[in-house]
């Protein structure tokens, strides 16, 4: 699948589509995520003019320092507010400077890119890839360890025969309800393969909603919203690039082919799923067996 810089603006479009479902979502004092990072906000901030606030105060610094617009409507930024404080306090003002305003946009998506994996890379590298101790997590996580792809749906003579077989458009996910809810189904549990994406006060068990935000529960919707807009097997590549930033190239290539293996599946349970699903070299996974952690990046 070729790669390549990302389309800014369909960027922005995927992350107010995922702010809006995280909103609309049912919550309790659930802590505000930043959208840049997918951590809890540790110092809130407000971008100025367009007023949006859904970012801690140092990823937005990083963030404008190789593009200085809004992650989620590319407006052009020229303050940040922060230290914003209650009632009639007035907020500290981080004035961007006027030579950030130009830049070459593609040297700009490149750079970003490469900040934000350095952001999560320097916070996440140090957390041990302890495995769970489920035996479906054990065996989706030695799946990505071994970089195994599930049997093609023709090739797997243990599949039903009941197999649908659609085109899975952003027109369908704008449509189907069940889809979506199947995708965010599967995307749970999957994403929790990858322990530098669950917070450290949360236990991988834990699906309390008044922990939304942590960073699992945000990808996930992010995932969700890139499936309601790209073709994630775009000869472009778009959608593969705007996760890659977030968990690696490789484990997103796969996590994409295991997401449409599972949609397609006749399968309206994990359970299900994983009795069905056939993989080429079955030696290399465990029924109870423990491995070695999965690298926090590839």
């Amino acid at each position: 699948m070729a790669t390549g810089c990302l389309d800014e603006d369909l960027h922005s479009q995927i992350l107010q589509l995922t702010d809006r479902q995280v909103s609309s979502a049912p919550s309790e004092d659930a802590p505000k995520c930043c959208v840049i990072c997918l951590t809890d906000v540790a110092k809130p901030c407000r971008a100025l003019p367009c007023k949006h606030c859904n970012f801690d105060y140092l990823c937005l610094l990083t963030w404008l320092e190789h593009r200085p617009c809004c992650p989620l409507c590319n407006c052009a930024v020229q303050e940040v507010w922060y230290d914003l404080g209650d009632g009639d306090s007035q907020p500290k003002v981080y004035k961007v400077p006027a030579t950030l305003t130009k830049f070459n946009n593609q040297n700009g998506v490149s750079s970003r890119s490469t900040s934000i994996s350095e952001l999560r890379s320097s916070s996440y590298a140090d957390e041990s890839a302890q495995l769970y101790g489920d035996e479906a997590m054990r065996r989706r996580r030695s799946i990505y360890r071994h970089n195994l792809y599930s049997l093609h749906v023709g090739s797997n003579r243990r599949q039903p025969t009941t197999s649908r077989y659609r085109e899975l458009s952003p027109e369908l996910f704008r449509k189907d309800n069940q889809l979506v809810s199947r995708a965010r189904m599967w995307l749970r549990r999957e994403l929790r393969v990858f322990e530098f994406l669950v917070t450290s006060n949360q236990s991988s068990h834990d699906h309390s909603p008044s922990r939304r935000c942590n960073k699992v529960d945000y990808l996930v919707e992010y995932t969700i919203a890139i499936l309601k807009t790209l073709d994630t097997q775009s000869s472009e590549g778009q959608a593969e690039e705007m996760l890659q930033v977030y968990i690696g190239r490789r484990f997103t290539r796969l996590l994409l082919h295991e997401l449409r293996a599972w949609l397609k599946s006749p399968c309206s349970t994990l359970r299900a799923w994983d009795r069905i699903v056939q993989y080429a070299n079955r030696n290399a996974l465990p029924r109870c067996t423990n491995l070695a952690g999965l690298p926090v990046q590839n």
